[in-house]
């Protein structure tokens, strides 16, 4: 099977967007990665649901909403609302993690989450089997184009063990400093999708970037 490719918007020319989103349509990118930031959770505010209730109307692909912001299950009927196929939460930002998850299921959408660089695998073991996806950032979140931090490779190997132990069918996703370089990396040791922002809009031909990140 080949990988999952998930280009991030953040990085798009937002300038041109309907033209990028449009170059992603034509491309064999399987989901579109929607970073949502609120300057609080993380340094940095990225666009809001003013913009993703657009692309809901443009785009062909599913979208993954990954939400970098202080109490995220305030917005399930928002990321709901867009059409998203995925919505990301993070382990950090959750007091109540089960109930959010429960949420978003009941609102038909997949549930992940995501863990900082920091975090530990070990805050998954009750709610590993809920998940249909996690995230691992392998840059600390709230800027793009950062660089790979390589103790990511070893983690998502041990999640992958994790996950086949249990007999899970939960997907693995990897978000920061993915090229191709460390996307084989990520891939051999067990991810299944890569979220790939500068790498992919910044190319001199991103569809063909796209295609070699789905050939890994």
């Amino acid at each position: 099977m080949s990988t999952i490719v998930a280009p991030s918007l953040l990085a798009a020319d937002f300038l041109n967007l309907e033209k990028e989103i449009d170059m992603l349509n034509r491309s064999k990118a399987d989901w579109i990665h929607l970073d949502i930031m609120d300057g609080v959770f993380v340094p940095n505010i990225s666009f809001g649901f003013a913009v993703t209730d657009l692309l809901k109307k443009i785009t062909r692909k599913p979208l993954d909403t990954h939400l970098m912001i202080v109490q995220p299950e305030k917005f399930i009927d928002e990321v709901a609302a867009t059409g998203s196929t995925f919505m990301n939460v993070h382990y950090e930002a959750c007091s109540h993690l089960h109930r959010v998850v429960q949420q978003i299921r009941e609102r038909g959408m997949r549930p992940a989450v995501t863990l900082n660089p920091h975090t530990p695998l070990s805050v998954l073991e009750e709610i590993l089997p809920e998940l249909d996806m996690v995230l691992l950032m392998s840059v600390n979140p709230g800027f793009g184009g950062q660089q790979f931090i390589e103790s990511s490779v070893e983690k998502v190997a041990r999640l992958k063990e994790m996950i086949v132990r249990r007999n899970l069918s939960t997907l693995i996703e990897v978000d920061g400093g993915v090229n191709l370089e460390t996307g084989k990396k990520l891939v051999e040791a067990g991810a299944d999708a890569l979220v790939a922002g500068s790498y992919v809009f910044n190319a001199d031909d991103p569809i063909r970037t796209i295609q070699a990140l789905k050939m890994l």
